[in-house]
């Protein structure tokens, strides 16, 4: 899953508006963001062929350890208990959205044999209706909730929800880059320019404020 996860990024900033939206796509995408180096080095693999090898970066146990490690990277920097109570559960949800949407490759943990998958990227349709309809839903409540600020907030903002609707749609339709070393290079920095988006966003498109 891909807009999946960003959809909740995008739902979270306005469920807690505190937290910048770079912190909750750095968050959402943790899991990536440390698959990406282990495929680079070898360590990790996503392939058709071969067989998907994510038990260090993906597997449940491995998720829920990021998640507690960047709660308390949160924690110490800010000092705010929910939001890093909220910022674990963001990180911990990676595991059950990529078991939707896998073919059976999810592991519980390294060294675990049973793999979990439901398999909805397998079919292109129910894909576009169900993470598709996911994402849109999580566009229009972030909007609703916030304003831009200036024209980059407008412009900004629907440019790189284009590109990132783009991106996921050739995922899904053509798959991922074959070679595990351009795939890790390529999504290490898609992923992080995307995350600087998302930060720049929080500047320019600050969220409405709630009267008491």
């Amino acid at each position: 899953m891909f807009v999946g996860h960003l959809g909740i990024g995008l739902l979270a900033k306005r469920a807690e508006p505190k937290i910048s939206l770079g912190t909750w796509m750095l968050a959402v995408m943790l899991a990536d963001l440390v698959a990406f180096p282990l495929l680079i080095v070898g360590v990790e693999r996503f392939s058709s062929s071969l067989g998907t090898r994510i038990a260090y970066s993906h597997s449940l146990l491995m998720v829920a350890l990021w998640a507690a490690l960047f709660a308390w990277a949160y924690f110490s920097q800010r000092h705010y208990r929910r939001g890093a109570w909220l910022l674990f559960a963001a990180v911990l949800s990676h595991w059950p959205l990529d078991v939707v949407s896998h073919r059976p490759d999810m592991p519980l943990a390294p060294g675990v044999h049973a793999v979990f998958g439901a398999g909805l990227w397998s079919s292109v349709p129910a894909t576009l209706a169900l993470e598709g309809g996911f994402w849109l839903l999580a566009i229009i409540f972030y909007v609703r909730a916030t304003h831009p600020a200036r024209r980059t907030g407008f412009y900004g903002f629907w440019i790189g929800a284009a590109l990132l609707t783009l991106s996921w749609y050739s995922n899904i339709t053509k798959g991922m880059e074959p070679n595990q070393v351009k795939a890790g290079i390529g999504g290490l920095i898609f992923f992080s320019l995307m995350v600087a988006w998302a930060y720049w966003m929080n500047r320019a498109r600050p969220a409405f404020k709630v009267p008491i």
